[in-house]
């Protein structure tokens, strides 16, 4: 699966017990052309979201958090995720 909207749903729907506020699900994959690890079409993901469960949190446990859901997609095929993670 290399499709940015089926890879970006899934991405969603995969954050979605985590409650969020906001979720914001950004593909920077035309930013990365030609880079190795963007010869699979979409691989480089922006996630900015918001959720209550973040709160009294570091941003490292926030980032486990997050990668606790996705992880299994990395190396293949999310490249590259960037991450914003926030209390409301």
């Amino acid at each position: 699966m290399t499709d940015s909207t089926d890879l970006a749903e899934l991405i969603r729907e995969r954050l979605q017990p985590l409650d969020p506020l906001a979720l914001d699900v950004q593909d920077d994959s035309h930013l990365h052309a030609g880079h190795a690890g963007s010869r699979n079409g979409a691989s480089h993901f922006t996630v900015r979201i918001t959720a209550t469960c973040f709160n009294g949190l570091s941003a490292v446990a926030r980032h486990r958090l997050v990668y606790d859901r996705l992880g299994d997609l990395m190396p293949y095929p999310i490249h590259a995720l960037a991450l914003d993670t926030r209390t409301p």
